[in-house]
């Protein structure tokens, strides 16, 4: 037999070995991850609830909700293990260190740029009187209800 008849078999053999490696590697960094949970660290559940870690057991977590409501949750259910400034920052709305982040103004009047003529250099808007009359004076009148172009 030839060797081509047999290279779609070993492809397919190949992305199976492949794709079982990678799925292997992710439950492996999973299950380090949740081995690595210490009391007093904060985490996030598979459902999205953020709690601080208050005693770690074989297959269970005691987990702190709230102050003072405690629940236990079974290791599968930690979908991540955070450091303390990400916790501190999602929970009690903390930054880390602010001087170096640049200042947003509350208002745009500070993106503009200021000019000694204050009034002077902004720009009217508004219609000129000699355009409203020109305006007037082009209209047509208006239908009223029941009128209509037709003859």
């Amino acid at each position: 037999m030839d060797i081509l008849t047999f290279l779609p078999i070993f492809v397919l053999i190949g992305a199976m070995f492949l794709m079982t490696r990678s799925a292997k590697k992710k439950q492996q960094q999973a299950a380090d991850m949740r081995n690595s949970m210490t009391p007093g660290s904060g985490i996030r559940t598979i459902g999205g609830m953020y709690a601080t870690v208050k005693e770690v057991h074989d297959e269970s977590v005691l987990l702190e909700v709230a102050p003072g409501v405690h629940a236990i949750y079974a290791k599968n259910a930690i979908g991540a293990v955070l450091d303390d400034e990400e916790y501190n920052r999602i929970i009690h709305g903390v930054e880390g260190d602010e001087s170096d982040a640049p200042v947003v103004p509350d208002d745009a009047s500070s993106l503009t740029k200021d000019d000694e003529d204050g009034d002077a250099a902004r720009i009217d808007l508004g219609k000129k009187a000699d355009d409203a009359d020109q305006d007037a004076a082009d209209a047509t009148p208006k239908k009223t209800d029941g009128e209509s172009d037709t003859k």
